[in-house]
């Protein structure tokens, strides 16, 4: 892969909004270097058949709110080495010959996914001579679910060296798996001054910035969240974020209007495309551990107080943050301030949940990706069925 510039295909999937920020962050990387010939990102999902996109897609969503616990169900159940690898491409097959044109059309060098679904898609084409590329994988969770595991792949990039570990003991070559971290936007390995910040957003720069997040997908309780932060004890500014949602805006400042405590200055916004400014100005982070979300607060050094997590990836998610003493974790919303008050009361805790989410922050890994591949000249590794019978047998 070294000497003439490549042509790099990013490829995606709107299934939650993680997968399309890291392919989104990549790209602003390849956009810049010197060895990348032409760029091309594309959403899978826009291009399928409209209903697969749709039952893939706002299924998700609409089972992530009504019915979290079969979410979960769901993930542990497919959680199989490749248990469902047969009909998913199939589904897969019928569903998108749209991207596969625009893919051939492209004719990349290099294709990045950071989601399983067209991983699984450049694979296949490439197992039956249908494309010539290189296909890398970068996996957007902390944790690798069963789906992200291909027969056939160039390179591998995860979150941690667990990650690896994991994906070793199966029997993939270490030397084709890089530690990267989970990409994130660039913008969020750029230092800013804390107290700059503040003074630029409004905000007191001698007291503590509690930063709540409703949720891109609209599926946290950010108004119930504000209700119970305001019994805090201890004097805050809590900053929520409302995304594009405006009825949530909305009601999330009426319930803030309403609460009776001066010691706490409420700011309540919607979208934001300065979220690394309000990770880098806060204290302490209350919300879903997603990849993407925990990946940029990892990145600014912010602590984290994990709420709802998803069942399934965002828990064990959590469960790594959990064990690297970078979040606490509160089940029960009735606790959420008394769990804030702990560690707002214990500044030495706090700061050394800081370190430890720094500890975790990879804020280059865009750079490391399209470096990594750039100067690569890889074969494809193809697992074979003894291999993959082998597996399943050993790890199901």
């Amino acid at each position: 892969m070294n000497g003439a510039q490549k042509r790099i295909l990013l490829l995606s999937a709107s299934a939650g909004t993680g997968h399309v920020r890291a392919a989104q962050a990549i790209e602003k990387i390849c956009r810049e270097h010197a060895g990348v010939a032409a760029v091309e990102n594309l959403d899978s999902l826009q291009h399928s058949n409209p209903v697969f996109r749709r039952a893939y897609s706002d299924l998700y969503i609409k089972m992530v709110k009504a019915t979290p616990t079969m979410v979960g169900w769901v993930f542990n159940q497919t959680d199989e080495p490749w248990k469902t690898d047969k009909w998913r491409l199939v589904l897969d097959r019928l569903n998108t010959a749209p991207l596969v044109k625009r893919i051939r059309e492209f004719e990349p060098d290099i294709c990045i996914c950071t989601h399983f679904l067209p991983a699984q898609i450049i694979g296949s084409l490439v197992r039956r001579n249908r494309l010539e590329t290189k296909l890398a994988i970068v996996v957007t969770d902390y944790d690798i679910h069963a789906m992200w595991l291909s027969k056939l792949f160039h390179h591998y990039f995860v979150a941690l060296d667990e990650a690896k570990a994991h994906l070793a003991m199966l029997g993939f070559p270490p030397g084709r798996i890089t530690v990267s971290g989970i990409p994130v936007d660039p913008v969020f390995s750029e230092r800013k001054n804390s107290a700059a910040l503040r003074e630029k957003h409004g905000l007191r720069k001698d007291l503590p910035v509690i930063l709540v997040s409703g949720g891109a997908l609209g599926v946290s309780s950010a108004e119930t969240m504000v209700r119970v932060l305001g019994h805090l004890q201890s004097p805050a500014q809590i900053a929520v974020i409302c995304g594009k949602s405006e009825e949530l805006q909305n009601e999330v400042r009426s319930v803030a209007d309403k609460l009776d405590a001066s010691h706490l200055k409420f700011h309540v916004m919607g979208y934001t495309t300065e979220m690394d400014e309000w990770m880098k100005l806060s204290d302490l982070f209350i919300g879903k551990p997603g990849g993407l979300t925990t990946s940029e607060a990892m990145a600014c050094g912010l602590p984290m107080v994990v709420f709802q997590p998803i069942p399934g990836q965002e828990e064990r998610n959590s469960d790594h943050l959990l064990e690297r003493g970078a979040a606490v974790r509160c089940n029960q919303v009735s606790t959420l301030a008394y769990k804030v008050d702990q560690l707002l009361q214990t500044p030495t805790r706090l700061r050394r949940m800081s370190e430890a989410a720094r500890s975790l922050g990879r804020p280059d890994a865009a750079r490391v990706v399209v470096d990594t591949l750039l100067a690569s000249d890889e074969s494809p590794v193809v697992i074979s069925r003894p291999h993959r019978r082998k597996i399943r047998k050993e790890f199901k």
